[in-house]
């Protein structure tokens, strides 16, 4: 649920609650005023006409304000329902991944909402090639420890932070850049095994996107 179906909700229930309290108001005024009038059982004319015409005018109020009550929320109801995302698009948002036939070593590259994203089964090479740097002197410095759940599993967005560009290195054949991770053929940025930029124009880090461990074999992405 966006936020903005929830704001949206909320707006649509206190118009509904104004209304409400408006014409409990003018009932408890109506009921009120037919009480008096048993309670008085002599009155002039002209008191009598005064009260018949405060009880049409009463009927109106509350007649008005039901039917505009109802029409708001009639009206507005359509666009509520719009902004709730709809079941196609809450189905793209996460997207569940069988790792169990990777092997130590290998990459594989899957699609969440429409971004690839890097599965790799890191070597015990990789794994402290990841840990055994000095953090101080990364552009974008973040220890290994913090991007992975697991050691040996690492997940990223596959788009480079400095212009959109996907990275080599998810084959055995490709270029991985001079940290043994993944570079950038675009303009020439280098990523380490820990997806974090270690050399070239880009910004940041090759993002982590969230996910956690279904089981030992399944990665649920989102």
């Amino acid at each position: 649920m966006t936020p903005s179906y929830i704001i949206l909700s909320v707006l649509v229930l206190v118009i509904f609650l104004f209304i409400y309290f408006i014409i409990t108001g003018t009932w408890i005024k109506v009921v009120r005023n037919q009480k008096n009038k048993q309670n008085n059982s002599i009155v002039s004319d002209s008191t009598n006409d005064t009260a018949i015409n405060d009880q049409r005018r009463d009927f109106l109020q509350l007649s008005s304000l039901t039917i505009g009550g109802l029409g708001v929320v009639t009206f507005m109801w359509p666009f509520v329902k719009s902004m709730n995302p709809a079941e196609d698009t809450l189905a793209l948002g996460s997207t569940e991944v069988d790792i169990s036939t990777i092997s130590e070593g290998q990459s594989i590259t899957v699609k969440w909402r429409g971004k690839p994203v890097f599965i790799r089964k890191r070597t015990q090479q990789e794994i402290d090639e990841a840990i055994n740097i000095d953090i101080g002197l990364l552009p974008d410095p973040i220890e290994d420890s913090k991007r992975v759940q697991k050691p040996e599993w690492l997940v990223l967005v596959g788009v480079c932070t400095h212009l959109g560009c996907v990275p080599l290195g998810q084959k055995i054949s490709d270029i991985k850049g001079d940290y043994n991770g993944w570079y950038c053929p675009c303009h020439g940025s280098h990523y380490d095994t820990s997806g974090r930029i270690r050399k070239g124009p880009a910004p940041e880090n090759l993002s982590v996107p969230p996910y956690e461990f279904l089981n030992d074999m399944t990665i649920k992405i989102g």
